[in-house]
């Protein structure tokens, strides 16, 4: 059979990979190193030649694995300073460095001191071979398979990172980061699938930053997230990150709704139920794809806006919610004479909630539910609310009473939010030292939720003009809350405002009841 033959399938495949493949040659005799790259000189697979790397012992060849990243093939002498030497590199490769994919060609020139059916059933290589029987063809032959194996076994490793980002993101698909996470993981997916191309982005109308997803315009792209060459792009506008005919063909795609393949790159638009469509875009294509291929792209790009647009719909109801909540509070603050109260205590609480380490999702909740905290005092008497004079015994009692009515017009709903909003109503006047209200709790057992909002609340009251009162000057409203520490307030709560005060005095700044 000849060479042509043989080799034919490569030929046809017409790839254009960029880089080299990388062999390591382990070898303590020089002339060895010489007339291996001699030998292979000129040897090409898929369009990319060699790059060799050289160890003369091996503890060089420790350090050399080390320092290079995929290293495709090892030729590796067994007696070199020891008659083991090589042997232990490959005892090395596979279980300290945790390396399965590279292909260890074990190459020795006294067979006798290292028995091959030994060698292969106790060590993990993938070829042995004397060096009287490696003839240039013999060795140009030996390489080539074991390219061809490493390449497969990469892309192999290639579709189960993908697979496996996809199914993790799979458990919370709905939440903006499992998403990004899921779209990375087809991308790899699609990418690997398609010959392994490493420069890929999905770009989206739905965004006008990275994070999080804030409003919709149709007439503007940007990257939702990228790989390769695009990595770290996300939030920019298409025309900052592709130019040239593809920024065109991009154009041109969106505004079609169609798949456009080039010879090194595709364009595909990715519709989904609603409006909002997105571009999938790939460059550097390793080879010409096939109709197969095509087939893929399509039914990627028709069903993964689906995920897409069901984050979307998800994001409208929680906004939705959200607005109602802030829209209500605003109400409430508005008719006790304090404009914009409830964006001012959700941005403290957002401040004094990242200070004391909240998870992402904690921090959420309680920004969500906190502008509800005084809902109680719909059912108080604005003469008792708005007094501006020291309130008598009956007084007290009743604005207190708002505690437990916020808690009691929610403590029934079995939404977590809802339940969230009761618990902040109810225990928002608890105090550290146990002499608050409604029923005395103290330290710890008063949920941080609580003691943060306690905290801001009071912040606010007298940092700010009420229709009662003149606003206090920063000063004065410091010292009363140091001296109520470990009193009224938390007193690490205390020691997280004191060292945010700036950022908090801009709250207050931007969000003044006359702005």
């Amino acid at each position: 059979m000849s060479d042509e033959i043989l080799f034919a399938e490569d030929t046809d495949e017409e790839i254009e990979l960029q880089g080299k493949w990388k062999v390591l040659i382990v070898d303590d005799e020089p002339e060895v190193h010489a007339v291996t790259k001699l030998a292979l000189g000129d040897f090409v697979f898929q369009e990319k030649d060699l790059e060799f790397i050289s160890a003369f012992d091996g503890e060089e060849a420790r350090r050399m694995f080390l320092q290079h990243e995929n290293i495709a093939v090892v030729l590796l002498d067994v007696v070199m300073e020891t008659d083991d030497a090589g042997l232990k590199v490959a005892e090395f490769i596979r279980n300290e460095a945790n390396n399965h994919f590279t292909r260890i060609i074990l190459r020795t020139g006294q067979p006798g001191q290292a028995p091959e059916r030994d060698v292969i059933i106790n060590y993990d290589i993938n070829d042995y071979k004397s060096k009287t029987e490696l003839t240039s063809q013999k060795l140009f032959t030996v390489v080539l398979a074991a390219l061809r194996s490493y390449r497969d076994i990469i892309v192999i490793e290639e579709n189960r990172q993908g697979l496996e980002k996809i199914i993790l993101a799979s458990a919370n698909l709905f939440s903006f980061h499992s998403l990004e996470s899921f779209i990375r993981g087809i991308l790899q997916q699609l990418a690997s699938l398609l010959g392994g191309t490493q420069d890929t982005a999905y770009l989206t109308s739905a965004v006008v930053g990275p994070k999080p997803i804030e409003q919709y315009n149709s007439s503007e792209l940007f990257v939702f997230t990228g790989k390769g060459e695009y990595a770290n792009t996300e939030g920019k506008r298409l025309e900052q990150v592709i130019d040239g005919k593809e920024l065109i063909s991009c154009q041109q795609a969106y505004v079609n709704k169609s798949i456009i393949f080039e010879d090194e790159y595709l364009v595909a638009y990715c519709g989904g139920k609603t409006k909002k469509g997105s571009l999938l875009y790939m460059s550097g294509l390793p080879r010409k794809l096939t109709k197969s291929d095509e087939n893929l792209v399509d039914m990627f790009s028709r069903n993964v806006q689906v995920a897409f647009d069901n984050v979307l719909l998800k994001k409208d109801v929680e906004d939705t919610q959200q607005e109602i909540i802030e829209q209500l509070a605003d109400i409430i603050g508005t008719s006790y004479g304090s404009k914009n109260h409830t964006q001012r205590m959700v941005k403290i609480c957002d401040v004094l909630g990242r200070a004391a380490k909240l998870s992402k999702e904690d921090l959420k909740t309680l920004c969500l539910a906190v502008p509800l905290y005084d809902i109680g005092k719909i059912r108080i008497s604005e003469n008792i609310i708005l007094n501006p004079s020291k309130l008598n015994e009956d007084e007290m009692v009743e604005i207190r009473h708002h505690a437990e009515i916020g808690y009691n017009l929610f403590k029934d709903s079995n939404r977590p939010l809802i339940k969230t909003a009761a618990l902040i109503a109810r225990d928002h006047h608890e105090h550290w030292n146990g002499k608050g209200y409604p029923n005395g709790k103290s330290g710890r057992n008063i949920h941080i939720f609580c003691r943060i909002t306690g905290l801001a609340d009071a912040f606010d009251a007298m940092r700010t003009e009420r229709s009662y009162k003149k606003a206090w000057p920063l000063e004065k409203v410091m010292n009363i809350i140091v001296s109520q520490k470990c009193q009224q307030f938390d007193p690490n709560m205390v020691e997280l405002l004191q060292q945010n005060i700036e950022e908090i005095e801009n709250i207050i700044q931007s969000f003044s009841n006359n702005s």
